[in-house]
């Protein structure tokens, strides 16, 4: 029978100075000098082809609650294209977090990343509050510009202007969870005292953006709420988070998060050394904890694990991160 994680150790707030409390699903996940774990959805191993089967989706999610994991992340993947290679889990991301959020009670709900010039932001606006106030205060709302140009013909879409359209579409999305906002936008000009329903649980959502998203670092340092980034060598990783962390200083805001994705396939043998695998790596858990501290010492505060590549049972390998893991990366308090 799996056992729950004992992680009773930590506030479901940010108890370290440094990061702002934005809403409940931010606050629990990030803390200063600390590192966090989550888990990519889908929760199975789907090496050979690019669509999973979902089989369990729900309860595994569940379980990673149970567990003890901080978040779980979804991806924005409207189509499924052959050079890519990866279908994500398929489902509308908010359609999915709006079962979840029904379906789960504590753990942070991330999407890693919507991609905005796919999107009306006034959808976007709409259903990312409409998530938060559902899960009562869950989401993290990771955005992006896009990375995969076969997308955007499909919608009659330009790939070469989405950085601009990027931009415009994080200020409306800003713009709509303030109360009757009048504005001009190139997305369209509300006005008349007409309002968008719900808002957020709190003032705003939290908006973390993934890679470069065609923007300029000190646009990112100064408007996005946190950095999502890809695995690296832990040298290159330092000095990237640094410059990033030095450009969020100079421009006087709130220090703010880092996140890093991480493919892992957790051998049964605790000492097996680390084999390099797609954006990750085959290892044991003895080296898989060295690794996630020397994150930690270089100023990462949350790294998504993803288990596609993973070869041993996956509610097995959830068990035994829980187990060998988490205990050294504990996450919120779940304890009501």
């Amino acid at each position: 029978m799996l056992k729950q994680a004992n992680n009773t150790v930590h506030q479901t707030v940010n108890d370290e100075p440094g990061f702002q409390s934005i809403n409940r699903g931010y606050n629990s996940v990030f803390r200063s000098n600390h590192l966090s774990l989550g888990l990519v959805v889908p929760l199975e191993t789907y090496s050979q082809g690019p669509a999973p089967t979902m089989s369990r989706h729900l309860e595994r999610v569940q379980l990673a609650e149970q567990l003890g994991f901080s978040a779980v992340w979804l991806r924005d993947v409207p189509f499924n294209v052959p050079s890519f290679g990866d279908a994500g889990q398929m489902y509308d991301p908010f359609v999915y977090l709006g079962l979840l959020a029904g379906q789960t009670n504590r753990i942070s709900l991330g999407v890693a990343s919507i991609v905005l010039p796919l999107r009306h932001p006034a959808h976007v606006a709409k259903a990312a509050a409409s998530v938060d106030v559902l899960s009562g205060g869950r989401l993290i709302l990771g955005v992006a510009s896009g990375d995969r140009p076969e997308e955007y013909p499909a919608l009659n879409l330009s790939f070469d202007d989405r950085g601009e359209r990027f931009r415009d579409s994080f200020d409306y999305i800003e713009r709509m969870w303030e109360n009757a906002s009048a504005f001009e936008n190139t997305y369209g000009s509300p006005h008349g005292g007409m309002d968008m329903l719900p808002k957020p649980t709190t003032s705003r959502l939290p908006l973390l953006i993934t890679g470069s998203s065609q923007q300029d670092p000190d646009w990112i340092a100064r408007h996005g709420d946190g950095w999502i980034t890809y695995p690296r060598g832990t040298a290159a990783q330092a000095r990237i988070i640094g410059d990033w962390r030095a450009r969020v200083e100079a421009v006087s805001g709130p220090a703010k998060p880092a996140v890093q994705s991480l493919y892992v396939d957790l051998t049964k043998d605790p000492q097996a050394p680390p084999q390099p695998i797609h954006l990750g790596f085959q290892l044991g858990a003895n080296h898989l904890r060295a690794y996630l501290r020397s994150l930690e010492e270089i100023g990462v505060n949350h790294v998504a694990l993803n288990l596609r590549f993973n070869q041993a049972d996956t509610e097995e390998t959830m068990q035994r991160l829980a187990d060998d893991i988490l205990p050294d990366f504990p996450g919120p308090d779940f304890a009501e």
